[in-house]
């Protein structure tokens, strides 16, 4: 698989990076659950690192 990839990249950095593009495109917790198969909490984690505007009033 390494063959494959760009110099650099791991799965596992190219899924992160798909989930935070994805978090960008919708801003949906729910929709970024369903779609990859994650927690809450890392889901809201992403949608904050997308918009930070929207989740900074929230309790931590």
């Amino acid at each position: 698989m390494q063959k494959v990839l760009p110099k650099g990249q791991t799965l596992d950095r190219l899924r992160r990076d798909r989930i935070l593009d994805e978090a960008f495109t919708t801003g949906d917790p729910l929709m970024l659950m369903r779609l990859f198969g994650i927690t809450e909490a890392t889901a809201m984690r992403y949608v904050g690192a997308a918009y930070p505007e929207r989740t900074a009033k929230l309790p931590r």
